[in-house]
Formats: structure tokens, C-alpha cells, sequence
């Protein structure tokens, strides 16, 4: 299956730069990044060291349900552009190792696809995952 990588909805980052509150309720929190490990989940790029960022918990699923995992993730405090692309960025094969998971079409977590990878591996690991047709999407998170 062909890759379709995209970074959070533009909506969604637009309602977060402007105050709104995240998965917990609450405001994001503006940082200054620091060191090279700051990715933005829209644009799926590095946030430079030293400049703002937003810090907040985030949802990526509609509804509750047990398999709606919260977690930290960092924006641009800027606006900057959607990834929308056919492939990882490139900086994705550095993670080392990255953790990797598929859902199904009821967002649930299809644990028999989990895997702990090298970052150079998760093109070829997320395209084997999604060879299976009951399975809709595949999440990527760092160690």
C-alpha cells in the first residue's frame, strides 16, 4: 500500500495556536525548544533550538474510547505548512528506535502489529502493516 503521511489538521493547530484548550482542558504551554528533538506535529518538521513552542496534550482520536491514547506532543507556536506527502520526512531515520502501531478502522490498537524499529526501517515496516486490509492507519511515536 502506498504511504500517505500527515501532520495534525490545520484546523486543529490553527484552534491550538489561538488558545484553544487541549485533550486535558487546558491551554498549551510556551516553551523555548530545546536541542534537536522538538517536532512539530503539523508541518512534521524539527522546531530550531530556541524558538517558541507550543506543549500540550493531544488526542488524535474523535471519540472516547479505551484505545484513545493521550499524549504530549509539540507545535510551531507559527504558523507553518501541513505535511501532507507520500513519505516519512526524512529526519525519521534518525529515530532510534521508534515505536509503531496499527489501528483498525474502529481506532482501535491491533497489538499483533506493534513493533519497537529503527528509524530507517519504518517505511518498509509501515507498508507491510498496511498490506493487511483490516487495518486503517499507522501511528509512529519515538521511544
Amino acid at each position: 500500500m502506498k504511504l500517505k503521511v500527515q501532520g495534525i489538521s490545520t484546523d486543529e493547530f490553527d484552534r491550538m495556536r489561538h488558545g484553544g484548550l487541549d485533550a486535558y482542558g487546558q491551554p498549551a504551554l510556551v516553551r523555548a525548544a530545546e536541542g534537536v528533538a522538538n517536532p512539530c506535529r503539523h508541518c512534521l518538521g524539527l522546531i530550531d533550538d530556541g524558538q517558541p513552542k507550543l506543549v500540550l496534550a493531544y488526542r488524535p482520536f474523535d471519540t472516547l474510547q479505551p484505545y484513545a491514547e493521550t499524549g504530549p506532543i509539540f507545535l510551531h507556536q507559527q504558523p507553518c505548512e501541513r505535511y501532507d506527502r507520500d513519505a516519512l520526512p526524512a529526519w525519521f531515520a534518525f529515530l532510534d528506535p521508534a515505536v509503531i502501531r496499527g489501528y483498525g478502522q474502529d481506532h482501535w490498537i491491533r497489538y499483533d502489529t506493534g513493533n519497537v524499529v529503527r528509524g530507517g526501517e519504518l517505511t518498509a515496516v509501515s507498508e507491510s502493516i498496511l498490506d493487511d486490509p483490516t487495518i486503517a492507519y499507522v501511528h509512529i511515536r519515538s521511544k
